[in-house]
């Protein structure tokens, strides 16, 4: 993995509509910036490069955003939801960004966070420097908690370039902030 820069951040929501959230919810993302080593190639059926490359980096932004929660004294048992997204700069294509997000991102994040068995939703599309992308987040263990829908963006000013992708991964404690809505 060529990694030309990572972007970690915490979201922390004490207030919302009003009303105090106690404890606050919060949200770690994470973000890295590669190389694609498949941009300027067209069409490549063989992504088995990419899929190794979501495994490699699936495991950093696991890492970043553990570390982030405990800055904050939360940990990986604390995480309630997930999500993910990539960016892949225009001279890839948006497979690349399947290829990375699916096969074999999502089992170093369960690892580190004691399960997940729901899905991690994620969002692909291709793009470049400085554009946005919208990532859900959903219950790790049952995607119908609708506390824990919610979603978070993300954007790097000088990301992607047209051979890079923008990697990452959100981790939320405390569901949605202010939830309330229930089940009929």
């Amino acid at each position: 993995m060529k990694i030309r820069s990572i972007h970690t951040g915490i979201h922390e929501t004490h207030r919302e509509a009003g009303a105090d959230i106690s404890p606050a919810t919060v949200v770690a993302t994470s973000a890295v910036v590669v190389e694609n080593p498949l941009a300027e190639r067209g069409r490549v059926d063989d992504l088995d490069a990419l899929e190794a490359l979501g495994a490699e980096s699936a495991q950093l932004l696991i890492d970043k955003c553990i570390a982030a929660l405990q800055s904050v004294g939360l940990t990986g048992a604390d995480v309630r939801g997930y999500g993910k997204g990539a960016i892949v700069g225009v001279d890839g294509d948006r497979e690349h960004s399947a290829a990375i997000l699916h096969p074999r991102f999502g089992a170093p994040v369960r690892a580190a966070i004691g399960g997940g068995a729901d899905i991690i939703p994620g969002t692909k599309k291709l793009g470049g420097p400085g554009a946005p992308i919208t990532m859900p987040i959903g219950n790790k263990d049952d995607r119908w908690v609708f506390d824990d829908m919610d979603a978070v963006d993300i954007a790097i000013p000088d990301a992607p370039h047209a051979d890079e992708i923008v990697i990452a991964l959100a981790l939320s404690c405390g569901g949605r902030p202010g939830a309330r809505v229930r089940k009929p």
